[in-house]
């Protein structure tokens, strides 16, 4: 899961990013609001640990980006303001939890991982990979939550399939029982040509692919 820090204190954002690290988090750090506004717009998160005072401006200028291009991931709020206003400012700005400094670091794993798994709750329909979203609902692929990436049907069966077990490694025959009723003409090729569409469609270039291939096995998604 992949968490975005925003902590301009030093110390603490070290002890952070290896409190989390440890967690099995990837973790991408920002000491202030320019650089957290920036990593907002340019990945997608499982969740925001957020520091409310940073030195070019309220944490909390950060939230209307956030719940614009990552609606679904929840928002942990630190403060060392622990007046009852402050608490209700931020939520009301965006924010889905807070946490007063000084703090446990194991009662801040703990509201972490809760609200992960609410989020995960409100989503179990959707499957998320880097900025693309396959909504098992109403059979679409988003990408930056907005823009539509148009699938064949079986392009789209082949991708929920891969979703669903990130890094199982499915035999071409395998994914021929997904795509094909049973008295269904077969060829096993076709699953390369799906392969090749859909990779052209989701694949950016910088991070390589996400459906591998594993030689003479068949294919996989990369772990999300």
């Amino acid at each position: 899961m992949k968490l975005l820090i925003v902590e301009d204190d030093k110390a603490l954002r070290e002890m952070l990013s290896a409190l989390c690290s440890k967690e099995n988090f990837e973790v991408i750090l920002a000491a202030n609001l320019a650089e957290a506004c920036y990593w907002t717009q340019e990945l997608s998160f499982d969740a925001l640990l957020l520091d409310v005072g940073l030195p070019d401006g309220s944490g909390l200028n950060v939230l209307p980006s956030w719940r614009k291009t990552q609606p679904q991931a929840p928002v942990l709020m630190l403060t060392a303001r622990g007046h009852w206003t402050d608490k209700v400012a931020g939520l009301e700005a965006g924010a889905d939890d807070y946490l007063t400094k000084p703090f446990e670091p194991a009662e801040l794993l703990a509201r972490l991982r809760a609200l992960i798994r609410r989020a995960q709750q409100r989503t179990d329909h959707c499957f998320r990979f880097g900025n693309y979203c396959l909504d098992t609902r109403a059979k679409t692929l988003t990408r930056d939550n907005a823009e539509i990436v148009a699938l064949t049907r079986f392009e789209y069966v082949l991708l929920e399939t891969l979703l669903q077990h990130p890094g199982k490694t499915f035999s071409k025959s395998e994914l021929i029982d997904r795509l094909y009723e049973p008295d269904a003409e077969r060829d096993p090729n076709v699953i390369e040509v799906f392969v090749g569409r859909l990779r052209k469609k989701i694949d950016l270039s910088t991070q390589g692919s996400w459906i591998e291939t594993v030689r003479g096995l068949g294919y996989r998604l990369r772990c999300l």
